[in-house]
């Protein structure tokens, strides 16, 4: 008799050697049949064709990040108010509160970012949009 857990063992043992095996098959793949191509060009910043102006990346203020968060967040609660809106005339009351209490969070969440100045573009610096080239 087979003991119960040991389809469980099978997918785990599964689990774990198809992305051990698809990377050991990478790398056996890149040592044999990938050329190594070394030069200069090879060495740059960018492969794209054009030299680099910098030695370096330039960086981007915080506050764009902040930004692409802000706009994460708004867009998945969008997505989670569409069952809500959907059937708006069906739900209970204790749906309906749970809605609300959503709708809550996420104001606080506006009121938190527009009071952290996130929202604000006119800051005392002026973005830097210097176009090399020009």
């Amino acid at each position: 008799m087979t003991h119960p857990f040991l389809p469980v063992l099978a997918f785990f043992g599964v689990a774990l050697a198809v992305p051990i095996g698809s990377l050991v098959l990478a790398r056996v793949w890149m040592q044999f049949f990938t050329p190594i191509k070394k030069g200069g060009e090879k060495q740059k910043l960018y492969e794209c064709g054009l030299d680099p102006i910098a030695e370096r990346q330039q960086r981007f203020h915080s506050q764009y990040y902040m930004f692409g968060l802000l706009f994460l967040l708004f867009d998945v609660e969008a997505v989670f108010l569409l069952p809500f809106a959907v059937a708006f005339l069906e739900l209970s009351v204790g749906s309906f509160l749970i809605a609300m209490l959503f709708l809550l969070l996420l104001a606080e969440g506006l009121v938190w970012a527009w009071s952290k100045g996130l929202l604000n573009w006119r800051g005392p610096k002026k973005a830097n949009l210097e176009v090399y080239g020009d």
